[in-house]
């Protein structure tokens, strides 16, 4: 029973396939139709050798799995963690819209300080899609937390592409925004203790506000 186990487990599907045909054209039972063609794949090595070597493949299967759960678990931390500690000193909100999309850019920014300091940022963008106009006032809004020295800042955003962009890896980074990214983190290292947050869309009012008025500007420019 464990040496029938053990090759239905080593056998690839096709090889399954395989025994299924052997066995309705000859009338053999199914395990000995899966040793034939299992034999028969494994050639001058022997079937032992074989089965060693799909052992070896499976753990290094299993091993992956493992890996992309505990990087998946890993992340989901990270993102719970993110998005569930408690605001900085400095605030700040983003955003950035395109009419259409893409078509004229707005970008607009606030920016929220421990001593009362308040940014407002709504301006034109120039040409392009709702993303790079979201990323834009990142950027724009990151050059002013520089400026006042801005360590220890909450940052919030509705554009799940950007927050997840700039939060993600390179590796995993939009290549089309590619150098949006780079610009924010060149920005990002600047400062100390910086936390950027998706929020809701309802909840990035006074940023939406001041970048639907620049955008309304940029449009009416190009009309």
């Amino acid at each position: 029973m464990n040496d029938l186990l053990s090759l239905q487990q080593a056998a690839f599907k096709r090889e399954h396939s395989a025994s299924r045909k052997l066995a309705e054209r000859t009338g053999m039972p199914l395990d000995q139709a899966l040793r034939a063609t299992l034999e028969e794949r494994a050639g001058p090595g022997g079937l032992a050798q074989l089965l060693a070597q799909r052992a070896v493949l499976a753990k290094a299967a299993q091993e992956r799995l493992a890996r992309r759960k505990a990087e998946r678990k890993s992340a989901l931390a990270q993102h719970k963690l993110r998005h569930s500690a408690p605001p900085t000193a400095w605030r700040a909100w983003f955003d950035g819209s395109a009419r259409p999309n893409p078509g004229a850019c707005g970008i607009g920014a606030l920016l929220h300080g421990p001593d009362g300091e308040v940014v407002e940022i709504s301006r034109k963008a120039g040409y392009g899609n709702s993303s790079e106009a979201e990323y834009q006032a990142l950027i724009a809004l990151l050059e002013a937390a520089v400026r006042l020295g801005s360590h220890g800042l909450t940052i919030y955003g509705d554009s799940q592409v950007v927050v997840d962009d700039v939060n993600g890896p390179e590796h995993a980074a939009a290549v089309a925004l590619l150098p949006y990214r780079r610009a924010a983190h060149a920005l990002l290292a600047q400062l100390r203790d910086v936390t950027l947050r998706w929020i809701p869309r309802h909840k990035n009012t006074a940023a939406d506000a001041l970048s639907q008025r620049a955008t309304s500007i940029a449009q009416a420019v190009a009309a």
